[in-house]
């Protein structure tokens, strides 16, 4: 399994230790976690979730005007070390 794959997934098993149900997918990039988080989530319980996703290389929270509050991760899947990197627009 890939490093990023496995990170992802210890993220969304802490993430879901917390109590909190979480979704994990697979992107070209990155696989995201993402996770739902209720109103009545403690305060000890948020800084043990924002700790948890500090650990992806990036995180926020999406929240809405009807209350819905996601809390998101993703973790980057490895460069490839040869090939075509940049894209077509690098070449010469």
């Amino acid at each position: 399994m890939p490093a990023a794959e496995v990170s992802a997934e210890a993220i969304a098993a802490r993430l879901s230790a917390l109590g909190l149900t979480t979704r994990v997918e697979e992107h070209d990039r990155d696989t995201s976690i993402e996770a739902e988080v209720p109103e009545s989530l403690s305060a000890e319980s948020w800084r043990e979730a924002l700790e948890v996703v500090a650990e992806a290389d990036r995180f926020g929270l999406l929240a809405t005007s009807l209350n819905s509050r996601t809390l998101w991760a993703a973790v980057r899947k490895a460069v490839p070390t040869t090939g075509d990197v940049d894209g077509p627009s690098d070449q010469r």
